[in-house]
Formats: C-alpha cells, sequence, structure tokens
C-alpha cells in the first residue's frame, strides 16, 4: 500500500494539529487553482485518461488558448504535468498531488482510489430536478 507523505497530517478533519506555513499556502494554492469550473472539469476530464492533448479538451467549448491558459495555472499549482510531442503539448494529473489533497481534506489514504474511480464510472449520471 503506497503512503503519502506530501502533508503530515489532515488539515481538514476534527483534531487536526494546525499546519506549517509553508504547507497552508501550498494546499491553499492548489484549492484555489481548484477553485474555478473551467480548471475543476479540466481535471475532471484528466481523471479519466493516461494523458490529454489540449486538442482532446476542445469540449470544453472553450478555444484552446483559454484551456491551455487554465491548463498553466494548474500546472503552477503542481496537480498537472506536460511533456511535448511535436507541437503538441500532452497533460496528465499528478496523482501524489491529487491524493495529497484528498488526504489533507480526509486524513484517510487515497491508496484505493483508482478503485474508487472505477465504481464512480459505473453509477449513473444523476439527473438534474
Amino acid at each position: 500500500m503506497k503512503t503519502l507523505r506530501l502533508v503530515k497530517a489532515p488539515c481538514c478533519v476534527p483534531g487536526s494539529p494546525p499546519l506549517p506555513v509553508e504547507a497552508r499556502e501550498r494546499l491553499a494554492g492548489q484549492f484555489k487553482a481548484l477553485g474555478d469550473p473551467t480548471r475543476l472539469a479540466i481535471v475532471n476530464q484528466l481523471a479519466g485518461q493516461e494523458e490529454a492533448c489540449v486538442c482532446a479538451l476542445d469540449g470544453l467549448g472553450l478555444s484552446q488558448p483559454t484551456i491551455s491558459h487554465h491548463l498553466k495555472i494548474l500546472r503552477h499549482a503542481g496537480l498537472v504535468e506536460s511533456t511535448r510531442r511535436g507541437t503538441w503539448a500532452y497533460y496528465r494529473l499528478v496523482p501524489d498531488a491529487v491524493e495529497a489533497l484528498g488526504f489533507a481534506l480526509t486524513g484517510r489514504d487515497q491508496g484505493d482510489a483508482g478503485e474508487r474511480r472505477g465504481d464512480a464510472r459505473e453509477l449513473e449520471p444523476v439527473q438534474a430536478l
């Protein structure tokens, strides 16, 4: 089982000790990056893929430069990595960073996240009332 040590203790569960300033700033920056609906949609799409080209994210209804701007913010927050192949950049989530965010909120190891992701795909989408 994989153990994360990016955040030494959960920040947001009852009885959590105060976080050091550096950890608070890093977590705040990552959560701030996820605070935009477009960036959250990008992370959601990347979560279902090993990696994706910017061109594969055109289903968001935004221009390629706008998507690239949001990906840059996610990259600076440490949530996304990129590699270049020719003229295209391919993006993927940084698993440790995403797991650390989950640990910060829940205090539980997110090692079974892949298994839960598969379970979530099997659930039917909730219809808006």
